[in-house]
């Protein structure tokens, strides 16, 4: 696939997608490297232009620059105010653990405390970013998971060999410590998603080193 025609298939899956008001993003490709350039309305929207562009056959890898420009004054809000509109969401979200906590500075919102699973920072991460006034999301947040370890990298290889939406051939495993490396190559951005989901999911994993290439 040409660069012309990446270019256009991201273009066009932008457009498909309602959530996204595409009109002030600009797309540009580059053997398989998609960078997304202009102005979206809210972090939410800067967050789904990314995942519309990783769905599309050929991208390998996405560089968002993407910048959230608040479309109305009203849906500018002090950090202080922010803030406590971020914490009540999280409150409000029964997968969030009472363990995090969120600061504010600018807009951007950087959650903080601990957490026993990834699950419940991604969740965590997602409410924030769907607050209005949120132009950003960085996490601080420490996880901890007392759980034994024992042969996480066996459990996670079977994971792997169990999930018939993933081709685990072509992944390996390495543990450490609770700190699992993932190497080789997956042909979709979805195939992506679905190795690091399973290695996160496995009981004393702290932190997870993507090496995955997508490659087609």
């Amino acid at each position: 696939m040409s660069n012309d025609e990446l270019q256009l298939d991201v273009s066009d899956e932008l457009v498909w997608d309602p959530k996204i008001d595409s009109g002030s993003i600009a797309v540009a490709a580059d053997d398989g490297v998609v960078t997304l350039k202009g102005t979206v309305g809210s972090f939410r929207e800067k967050r789904e232009a990314k995942k519309a562009a990783e769905r599309v056959q050929g991208v390998k890898s996405v560089d968002d620059k993407l910048r959230v420009r608040l479309l109305l004054n009203s849906y500018a809000r002090d950090d202080a105010d922010l803030r406590g509109a971020v914490l009540q969401a999280l409150m409000l979200d029964s997968a969030v653990p009472s363990t995090i906590d969120a600061k504010v500075s600018n807009g951007i919102v950087t959650l903080t405390g601990t957490a026993q699973w990834r699950y419940q920072l991604d969740e965590a991460e997602k409410v924030a970013g769907n607050v209005m006034g949120v132009v950003g999301v960085g996490d601080e947040v420490n996880l901890i998971n007392p759980t034994e370890p024992g042969d996480v990298q066996k459990a996670i290889e079977h994971a792997f060999k169990r999930n018939a939406k993933l081709d685990a051939k072509g992944i390996s495993v390495e543990s450490n410590n609770g700190t699992i490396t993932l190497t080789g190559a997956v042909s979709s951005w979805a195939e992506h998603d679905e190795a690091l989901d399973a290695a996160w999911s496995a009981p004393g994993v702290t932190d997870v080193e993507d090496h995955i290439a997508v490659e087609y």
